[in-house]
């Protein structure tokens, strides 16, 4: 289906086709009531019919419009027609991180790396605290716009971490370079899953390879499972030493030994801009290999000892006894072969009776079902010691085990297994606390189960230390351990400010007066031919009038869009996908067509060349934005959108 030209909810016109999905393809769209560009997300046709498909794309819009995150694809609006089903979201101009590893070929710099890092890493801190795990964190969803800002889109297989799964619809989910050990097995993923994908994000940004390759996704899959990567620091010598740790602490298989929030490696990243070769990084692997060592030694090293020494012992006395009573012989030697009879009928009833070692398994994270039937398959006992809540783990998964597991470490057939289940997150109700004393509300929230945090602010008409507002509404349902954010009256005392006027001033000058008197500044700007580039225009607050120290104040500055000269690049080759066909000789034949660049309305270049042409360039003069159009035979092949205060190249391949 066509959609260019179509317009969606009586608002959204579709303008061109800029990208496809797994089951999506994206658009760029005008939206007609904001007077801005879109990006719209559009189901494609073959799920239109499947109802599961439909929800899951439901679930994408609704998980991702949670979220708001200067790192993060805004989503504007959903809504479906004539059996489209669609997301409107940001437009985001720039490339993705894929694209521009692969244009490098080869390591990105470090400390770049490491930034945009950062930001994806502040947008999953975001995303966890929000309990949606991201599952599917590769360079291909993040872009990296023109201003250096890493954005993280494609939230549409994130789940929340209660409904959390690693399959959805039959269908494993996610790029295998891309995927933890859990969830290459199949297992239980958690936001720890998103910071292993991150890792390799990084190894791949640093390294210019992804940690694990092969010829078939299940053979990638496995040595995520299986093997240990390559240390980063051996393919790039000139990476930190803190940065490879970072990384590879990432990498680790065993989730606990992972970082086990986004923040904590956040802390690490931050850290290694100041100290790239510092001594920070908390990755020392468990000594599992002594904490069995001493399990066998308490189990079995003192009952050895007292067998051994009551062995020792009767067979002292006995000699003894042999020395001493000479007549009783033969009775000794009776009770001695007696002895030996029973010893060795005990001993042979403990080896038929002494059940087989298996290797104690690993069941947190998995589901009851699961781990009851994991424990039973090895001939162990399952038992559920206790149900717990717990904000991070799903209801109805394990939280723990007892014994707690360890790599190698061997019980007998027989023995228990005790787990601890979760029964997910506990509600509470947020209590009202509006008007109440400062201390008195917080120990309201806390009862109610919950965190108070304190905001500090001034009031005319609420009396110091007594609370103004609450940011989460009274009587509404939360999660235990939440935090509520009350706003707590200081008092009166606000200092008041007499407003100057600054129109006329240039944007620089008009700042400093307004900061000066204790105001907020906010700068927009507007284009006014009449009057002199960079100064002011208007204020919001008109001169002369009283407001409260730290108002925000509006200027806005005249900006005028100025000349600018710039260059079209057109390689027809590539824009084309052309293949030159083979005459009877084998020879090439090369095809050729008429090259037209239209700067706005303007035509600026038209010519025949071959289509075999990688290197046309074409200079122009614009200002503000323009739309750059490239069409061969008068159909268009390429459009793009530039700003020529921001760039002044414009590339078609």
């Amino acid at each position: 289906m066509i959609l260019e030209g179509k317009i969606l909810g009586n608002r959204y016109e579709i303008i061109e086709k800029v990208g496809n999905g797994g089951m999506a393809t994206v658009y760029r769209a005008e939206d007609k009531v904001l007077k801005r560009n879109v990006a719209v997300k559009v189901l494609k046709d073959e799920f239109t019919t499947d109802e599961e498909f439909i929800k899951r794309f439901e679930i994408e819009a609704q998980s991702a419009a949670r979220l708001t995150h200067p790192n993060i694809v805004s989503i504007y609006d959903v809504g479906s027609e004539d059996n489209l089903y669609y997301i409107v979201m940001e437009l985001i101009r720039g490339k993705t991180l894929k694209e521009i590893i692969v244009e490098e070929r080869g390591p990105l710099p470090w400390k770049w790396s490491v930034n945009v890092a950062i930001q994806i890493a502040s947008a999953l801190e975001m995303a966890h605290k929000n309990n949606i795990i991201h599952r599917d964190i590769k360079p291909h969803n993040i872009i990296i716009t023109e201003d250096g800002i890493a954005k993280v889109t494609d939230f549409g297989i994130a789940k929340a971490v209660s409904n959390s799964t690693i399959t959805a619809f039959g269908t494993t989910i996610g790029s295998v370079h891309y995927f933890s050990p859990e969830h290459a097995r199949g297992g239980y993923t958690d936001a720890k899953s998103d910071l292993y994908s991150l890792g390799v994000v990084m190894y791949e940004m640093v390294t210019g390879r992804v940690p694990f390759d092969a010829d078939t996704p299940v053979s990638v899959a496995l040595k995520h499972m299986q093997e240990e990567p390559e240390e980063p620091i051996e393919l790039n010598p000139n990476l930190p030493s803190a940065v490879n740790r970072i990384i590879m602490k990432a990498l680790k298989k065993d989730t606990t030994l992972r970082y086990q929030s986004a923040t904590d490696m956040l802390a690490d990243l931050r850290q290694a801009l100041k100290n790239p070769n510092g001594d920070f990084v908390d990755d020392r692997d468990y000594d599992a290999t002594a904490k069995t060592q001493k399990i066998n030694t308490d189990l079995y090293g003192n009952v050895r000892d007292e067998d051994n020494n009551k062995r020792n012992g009767k067979k002292d006395n006995k000699f003894k006894a042999f020395i001493k009573r000479h007549k009783v012989l033969s009775a000794i030697i009776g009770l001695i072969l007696l002895f030996a009879i029973s010893l060795g009928g005990t001993l042979a009833y403990l080896n038929i009776t002494n059940p087989a070692e298996v290797e104690l398994p690993e069941v947190v994270g998995m589901s009851k079902e699961e781990a009851q039937k994991t424990v039973e398959d090895l001939k162990l006992v399952f038992e559920v010691s206790s149900e717990e809540y717990n904000k991070d783990v799903p209801e109805g998964y394990v939280i723990s085990q007892d014994p707690t597991y360890i790599a190698d470490y061997h019980v007998k057939e027989g023995s228990s297994v005790k787990v601890v289940i979760s029964k997910g997150q506990e509600k509470t109700t947020v209590p009202n606390v509006e008007g109440e004393e400062k201390n008195e509300a917080i120990k309201m929230i806390e009862d109610a189960k919950l965190k108070a945090e304190v905001v500090e602010e001034t009031s005319k008409t609420v009396k110091e230390g007594y609370v103004i507002s609450q940011e989460v509404e009274a009587d509404s349902e939360a999660y235990a351990g939440d935090t509520i954010k009350i706003h707590v009256s200081t008092g009166t005392g606000i200092k008041q400010v007499n407003v100057i006027s600054v129109i006329g001033q240039d944007e620089a000058t008009a700042k400093t007066n307004l900061s000066n008197l204790g105001l907020k500044v906010n700068v927009s700007y507007e284009q006014d031919n009449s009057k002199d580039n960079g100064v002011v225009l208007k204020q919001s607050i008109d001169s002369g009038k009283t407001v409260d120290e730290g108002t925000t104040i509006t200027i806005t500055v005249n900006k005028k869009d100025e000349l600018k000269q710039g260059t079209v690049n057109v390689n027809v080759k590539s824009l084309l996908a052309y293949t030159p066909t083979k005459d009877e000789e084998g020879n090439d034949v090369v095809e050729k067509g008429t090259v037209k660049i239209k700067v706005g309305e303007d035509t600026i270049y038209e010519k025949e060349v071959p289509k075999t042409t990688t290197n046309i360039s074409q200079g122009f003069s614009a200002k503000g934005t323009v739309t750059i159009r490239v069409y061969v035979d008068d159909i268009l092949e390429g459009t793009k959108e530039i700003n020529m205060n921001n760039t002044t190249t414009c590339v078609f391949e």
